[in-house]
């Protein structure tokens, strides 16, 4: 059983036709149940600051636009996955394992990852002696 696990949260978007990550969190979970618990609080996180209300808020005129049927709703996406059982116990199988797991829903403009390794494995990826392949 795999102890402590790495959680990130990265939204990836172009800028000057070059793809850039930027760092929404990162946190070293003690126990899987906080690591899975983080995933979800994280993925609710994002799906609240991206699901706007237009009828609560005030926003300048032309700031919201309508987007074409095909886009993802990524709210929608990250709360269905926060409430879909099974899907957090594959998730929570595939940790213990010591297996990366990798999260990923995107729209028009940006992909949003979730991300949660076991240090454990990490440390052992560490350890295991690289393949050296003699070049000519």
């Amino acid at each position: 059983m795999h102890d402590e696990f790495l959680c990130h949260v990265t939204a990836y978007g172009i800028c000057d036709g070059r793809r850039i990550g930027v760092p929404l969190g990162t946190y070293r979970a003690p126990t899987l149940a906080l690591a899975l618990w983080w995933l979800r609080d994280r993925a609710i996180w994002i799906a609240e600051r991206l699901d706007l209300s237009p009828e609560r808020e005030v926003f300048p005129p032309g700031a919201l636009v309508p987007v074409a049927p095909t886009v993802a709703d990524v709210p929608a996406l990250l709360r269905a996955w926060c409430t879909d059982v099974t899907q957090q116990e594959r998730v929570a199988d595939e940790l213990a394992a010591g297996r990366l797991v990798r999260i990923a829903t995107c729209d028009d403009t940006t992909e949003y990852e979730l991300l949660a390794e076991s240090v454990d494995a990490l440390r052992m990826q560490r350890t295991i002696p690289g393949l050296v392949v003699p070049v000519a």
